[in-house]
């Protein structure tokens, strides 16, 4: 009866066994669409054997823990390739947005520019026309306003990158703390010998989501926490510790900062990645610069369009007339060194036309100096004729026409956007491709699926019919016995 009893006791465990293991496989076909889900398999171990007589007889099966496929490289390699696709994806809307500010079709800066100029040659072919002499004026305004509204769309473009990291913030910090909360509920499973499959497979998906937006690194420690941290090392969770990052819009600008152990950090670009590195690099750096390269041309054009207004003269013979303002940075100067950079500030922004009216407009030469004081002829055309070349013949520095500037303003956004889609096309199939591959090595396969759910049901049909055996000896020794 004793060999009857070890018989039925294995029985009991292979039925609970494979309907447990059923119930594992029936887990992974639930969530084969699951993102980021790692397939789950049951460990199965023997119970240890038992001395009977001469013999060693096992006592039947359990499961020792249900195991989750996970491939550390192929983590780490996807998070990493989650920062390039995070920066290349977050500064796609902003350059798309610049080259539409600097664009090349019909209406642009570089097309007011040659309007402008190319009313002045009209001009010249009769100066006395006052029709003429207003569209010159007209044609300036067209170009000051092209010049202060393209400033202005650069602002704006600032101002939405800095609300898009605003919008982030909170979902950033849910998920530092989500982290924190997941560590520590990792480890209070698995301190009691079980493993904590599902929250190790959210962990993940967070880890990485952080890598995209923050270009957070993180490490696993010997405990099963995850410590994540800034690309400058800057701590963002420890254990079941969570930091917070907050923005500081009391200047000028949005300043990112981190909240840690009652200390708060700026953070710069070497401290980020992924989209914040992105949007942070293109509002600081290749904005302003865009910005230095239309004060340069704001500056130069002004400068140079009103000395020689200034030297020539008027229908009313004045002389001296500015046509724009001259630039807020503007010192004049004998000739020597080319302006600064600091002087070039704010000229895109501030270049107006300040002409009073239509008869102040140098199309001819300056009157000879009196007494008594000269006058202009109405048909003369020599400082149009000369104000019209300007757009032609004055180079700056030396190499660069009016136009061909803003046509290297305009290429530079056109290259940055092409790389932009080219990198964010091959981050994008980077990524992807290891995921395919993960999910390969870790992921739900409903073929291997279906397999192992027959074999486990055909162990719990045979089980079932060994018990049904087993029962059917004990009941025949029971009648025996009566």
């Amino acid at each position: 009866m004793a060999g009857l009893f070890s018989a039925l006791n294995s029985a009991r465990t292979s039925l609970e066994v494979n309907q447990k293991a059923i119930e594992i496989v029936g887990n992974n076909i639930s969530n084969v669409n699951t993102e980021g889900y790692s397939r789950q398999k049951a460990v199965m171990e023997t119970y240890p054997a038992m001395n009977f007589g001469d013999f060693f007889i096992g006592q039947g099966v359990k499961i020792s823990d249900v195991s989750r496929y996970h491939d550390v490289f192929i983590d780490q390699q996807i998070k990493q390739k989650a920062v390039n696709f995070g920066l290349q994806d977050a500064i796609t809307r902003p350059l798309s947005e610049l080259e539409r500010v600097f664009t090349i079709t019909e209406d642009n800066i570089s097309t007011n520019i040659d309007n402008f100029f190319d009313s002045l040659q009209e001009l010249s072919a009769d100066p006395s026309d006052l029709v003429q002499r207003n569209n010159v004026i007209l044609q300036g305004e067209v170009l000051a306003t092209s010049f202060n509204n393209a400033v202005n769309e650069l602002n704006a473009i600032q101002g939405n990158i800095n609300n898009t990291i605003l919008s982030k913030l909170d979902t950033v910090n849910s998920q530092i703390r989500e982290i924190a909360d997941l560590n520590d509920r990792i480890y209070q499973i698995e301190i009691n010998g079980q493993t904590a499959n599902s929250a190790r497979d959210q962990r993940d998906m967070v880890a990485k989501s952080l890598a995209e937006t923050l270009g957070a690194q993180s490490y696993e420690g010997q405990n099963g926490m995850l410590t994540v941290q800034l690309p400058g090392g800057l701590p963002l969770v420890q254990g079941n510790m969570a930091m917070s990052i907050s923005a500081d819009t009391s200047g000028s600008d949005l300043v990112l900062q981190l909240n840690a152990g009652g200390v708060t950090r700026d953070l710069g670009l070497r401290n980020l990645g992924g989209a914040f590195y992105g949007l942070v690099d293109v509002r600081d750096n290749l904005i302003p610069e865009l910005n230095g390269d239309l004060d340069k041309l704001a500056y130069e054009l002004s400068v140079q369009f009103n000395l020689q207004h200034q030297a020539g003269g008027a229908l009313d013979s004045s002389t001296g007339n500015l046509f724009f303002n001259m630039p807020p940075n503007y010192v004049a100067s004998p000739p020597g060194p080319p302006p600064t950079a600091a002087q070039y500030t704010d000229s895109a922004r501030g270049i107006r036309v300040v002409i009073p009216d239509a008869s102040k407009v140098a199309a001819g030469a300056a009157p000879a100096p009196g007494p008594p004081p000269g006058t202009v002829a109405p048909g003369d055309n020599s400082n149009a004729l000369i104000l019209s070349n300007i757009g032609d013949e004055y180079l700056i520095g030396g190499t660069d026409t009016f136009t061909s500037l803003y046509g290297k303003i305009a290429a530079k956004i056109g290259v940055e956007n092409n790389q932009n889609q080219l990198s964010l096309k091959g981050a994008q199939d980077a990524l992807v491709q290891l995921e395919n591959f993960r999910d390969g090595l870790v992921g739900v396969s409903l073929e291997e699926e279906m397999i192992d759910l027959i074999r486990y049901q055909r162990g719990f049909q045979s089980s079932a019919k060994f018990l049904t055996t087993v029962d059917e000896m004990m009941s025949s020794i029971l009648e025996i016995r009566r």
